[in-house]
């Protein structure tokens, strides 16, 4: 993917089928406990697009009859058996350290033992501060593709892993082609109340932004959602800014808040976001069973088309 302010911005969803598939050599896929139906769905779908070349690692049983069952074509796939999934998991993050696969994807098992060897301090893939969850959305009653985070991962995150959290998603959206993201940090409202941390932590982010402490972003807070995304409802409020109306980035205060935005946007708006988690050295896709076909084959055309390789912001 393009460096960032190149003209190569990334605009929409369909977008990144195209940069997935560019540079001739297939990045390589590893799903751990790869014998669930819908990821083998989305896997097999990915790679009939040109998206990225599986590795499944599983009961092996299991997924070629799954594969028989629904007609998923995995000839030439390679296939690890493997009927433990604590071992699945150290196996897939191993081929991933090891350089022989590019991204790892959550199959039929728990996210807590998914991340154990992610995260393990001398074998996993953790870099960053901290790993947080994004979901990249396109909204029709938007004008440009927006991520919000953290609503899948971090449980109430403090000042701290908010700073962690929003580097994590500056970096993203620039190696998207955003130059300089606009953070939003959300709140009820648009006021600091000394009685609601998600306020306090939003001006102190804010100054921080102002005054260099968090870089190559604008950040505001706190705002009410309909001030992020409204110019409209913002201006009405009094506030001009270039962040209000304008977010390319919403920092949920707690994953319960956006947990239910993420979930909102789909069911009610009938959105069919990418998501991934930040703050490895490989991206990493980690949807939940209830996410569509659609939603997991866009992650994975995600984790195919970002470059984590130079980090510059």
């Amino acid at each position: 993917m393009s460096e960032p302010g190149t003209a190569n911005r990334v605009k929409t969803i369909a977008d990144l089928y195209a940069f997935a598939g560019r540079g001739g050599k297939l990045k390589k896929l590893v799903v751990a406990a790869a014998q669930d139906e819908h990821v083998l769905d989305a896997v097999v779908k990915a790679r009939e697009k040109g998206i990225v070349e599986p590795i499944l690692v599983g009961i092996k049983k299991k997924i070629l009859e799954l594969a028989g069952e629904h007609h998923f074509n995995l000839d030439g796939v390679r296939i690890i058996d493997e009927e433990d999934n604590i071992r699945a998991a150290e196996i897939s993050v191993h081929l991933v350290r090891d350089g022989e696969a590019d991204i790892l994807m959550k199959g039929l098992l728990d996210t807590a033992t998914y991340l154990r060897p992610v995260l393990d301090k001398s074998n996993g893939l953790r870099r960053g501060e901290a790993l947080s969850s994004i979901g990249l959305f396109e909204l029709t009653n938007y004008h440009k593709l927006f991520v919000l985070t953290d609503g899948g991962l971090n449980i109430a995150p403090d000042l701290k892993m908010k700073m962690a959290i929003i580097k994590n998603a500056v970096f993203f959206m620039r190696r998207l082609g955003v130059e300089i993201p606009k953070v939003a940090v959300l709140g009820a409202f648009e006021l600091v109340n000394i009685n609601m941390i998600a306020t306090t932590d939003a001006a102190l982010l804010s100054m921080m932004s102002q005054r260099g402490q968090i870089r190559n972003c604008v950040i505001d807070g706190p705002l009410s959602f309909d001030n992020a995304i409204s110019k409209k409802s913002a201006e009405f409020k009094g506030i001009f800014n270039e962040v209000a109306g304008d977010a390319d980035i919403l920092l949920a205060p707690n994953i319960e808040s956006g947990n239910a935005m993420y979930k909102s946007f789909v069911y009610f708006a009938g959105a069919s976001p990418a998501s991934m988690l930040l703050g490895a050295s490989a991206p990493i896709v980690l949807t939940s069973r209830a996410d569509s076909e659609a939603i997991k084959l866009n992650s994975i055309a995600l984790a195919a088309s970002i470059d984590l390789s130079d980090k510059t912001g």
